[in-house]
């Protein structure tokens, strides 16, 4: 029995696995087209993994193994790569049926947009914080008076 439940574990944690990864990667490709990211000095995997942290937080489902978040990871990825489909239409009326309604795919991609934002603000203060500490500023100089001979 307990076999049975550790092998019934171990694949339902790869498929975990595999689905966050499918997600983490539509991701780290929209990251890698982002000329901002250059602009900042901002790796694309660094923020992938901002993106997909911050956004799996409004996915549903309650845990990392919840067959409701594997689905979302999935959706979430095939809605990242929409315009690369072959049929792209089809393909949007399959997200609307795998969210559940236009109104939950535009929610989704909402999610998505506004985890991007929030990324951006904190990647972006922090590396102008930590640009802040490097260089300090200089204090002013008084001015010089002139010496007279």
């Amino acid at each position: 029995m307990n076999k049975r439940l550790l092998i019934i574990l171990a694949a339902l944690l790869l498929t975990a696995c595999a689905d966050k990864q499918q997600y983490y990667q539509a991701v780290l490709e929209q990251m890698e087209k982002e000329p901002d990211l250059k602009d900042y000095k901002i790796t694309p995997e660094y923020m992938a993994d901002c993106v997909v942290d911050l956004s799996a937080q409004n996915m549903p489902g309650v845990f990392a193994l919840d067959p409701q978040r594997m689905t979302a990871y999935r959706s979430y990825a095939k809605m990242l790569t929409l315009m690369k489909a072959e049929d792209p239409k089809k393909t949007m009326e399959e997200l609307r049926t795998e969210f559940g309604s236009p109104k939950a795919l535009a929610e989704a991609h909402t999610n998505y947009t506004e985890s991007l934002l929030e990324c951006y603000t904190t990647v972006i203060s922090k590396s102008e914080k930590e640009s802040d500490k490097k260089e300090p500023t200089k204090p002013a100089e008084a001015p010089k008076e002139e010496v007279k001979k």
